[in-house]
Protein backbone atom coordinates (compact mmCIF):
# COMPACT_ATOMS: atom_id res chain seq x y z
CA UNK A 1 0.00 0.00 0.00
CA UNK A 2 1.25 3.48 -0.85
CA UNK A 3 0.66 6.20 1.77
CA UNK A 4 0.37 9.73 0.35
CA UNK A 5 1.47 12.55 2.65
CA UNK A 6 0.12 15.40 0.51
CA UNK A 7 -2.36 16.64 3.11
CA UNK A 8 0.40 16.95 5.73
CA UNK A 9 2.80 18.65 3.33
CA UNK A 10 0.17 21.18 2.24
CA UNK A 11 -0.74 21.87 5.86
CA UNK A 12 2.89 22.45 6.81
CA UNK A 13 3.26 24.89 3.93
CA UNK A 14 -0.15 26.50 4.49
CA UNK A 15 -0.95 25.88 0.85
CA UNK A 16 -4.34 25.07 -0.63
CA UNK A 17 -4.93 22.28 -3.13
CA UNK A 18 -5.98 24.86 -5.73
CA UNK A 19 -2.71 26.77 -5.33
CA UNK A 20 -0.68 23.57 -5.75
CA UNK A 21 -2.73 22.63 -8.79
CA UNK A 22 -2.09 26.01 -10.39
CA UNK A 23 1.63 26.18 -9.56
CA UNK A 24 2.36 22.57 -10.54
CA UNK A 25 0.08 22.68 -13.59
CA UNK A 26 -1.62 19.48 -12.42
CA UNK A 27 -5.38 18.96 -12.69
CA UNK A 28 -7.31 19.80 -9.54
CA UNK A 29 -8.95 16.35 -9.58
CA UNK A 30 -5.52 14.69 -9.53
CA UNK A 31 -4.44 16.79 -6.56
CA UNK A 32 -7.72 16.04 -4.78
CA UNK A 33 -7.38 12.29 -5.37
CA UNK A 34 -3.83 12.33 -3.98
CA UNK A 35 -4.87 14.51 -1.04
CA UNK A 36 -7.68 12.10 -0.13
CA UNK A 37 -5.51 9.05 -0.91
CA UNK A 38 -7.97 7.84 -3.55
CA UNK A 39 -5.52 7.91 -6.47
CA UNK A 40 -4.84 4.57 -8.11
CA UNK A 41 -2.25 5.92 -10.55
CA UNK A 42 -0.32 9.14 -11.07
CA UNK A 43 2.24 10.08 -13.71
CA UNK A 44 5.89 10.68 -12.94
CA UNK A 45 5.55 14.09 -14.58
CA UNK A 46 2.84 15.09 -12.10
CA UNK A 47 4.78 13.70 -9.13
CA UNK A 48 7.88 15.61 -10.20
CA UNK A 49 5.91 18.86 -10.60
CA UNK A 50 4.27 18.46 -7.17
CA UNK A 51 7.62 17.76 -5.49
CA UNK A 52 9.20 20.73 -7.24
CA UNK A 53 6.47 23.12 -6.06
CA UNK A 54 6.51 21.71 -2.51
CA UNK A 55 10.30 21.63 -2.49
CA UNK A 56 10.28 18.06 -1.22
CA UNK A 57 11.69 14.67 -2.12
CA UNK A 58 9.44 11.93 -3.48
CA UNK A 59 10.02 9.97 -0.24
CA UNK A 60 8.42 12.84 1.70
CA UNK A 61 5.34 12.66 -0.52
CA UNK A 62 4.94 8.87 -0.90
CA UNK A 63 5.63 6.06 1.54
CA UNK A 64 5.48 2.32 0.94
CA UNK A 65 3.63 0.62 3.81
CA UNK A 66 3.08 -3.09 4.30
CA UNK A 67 -0.44 -4.20 3.50
CA UNK A 68 -1.51 -6.99 5.83
CA UNK A 69 -4.44 -7.97 3.62
CA UNK A 70 -2.31 -8.84 0.58
CA UNK A 71 0.33 -11.58 0.57
CA UNK A 72 3.85 -10.38 -0.21
CA UNK A 73 4.97 -10.97 -3.78
CA UNK A 74 6.99 -14.12 -4.22
CA UNK A 75 5.46 -15.84 -1.19
CA UNK A 76 2.99 -18.60 -1.91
Amino acid sequence: MIKVHLSRLLGERKMKQSELSRKANVRANTISDLYRERATAVSFINLEAICRVLNCDISELLEMCPNEQEPERGNK
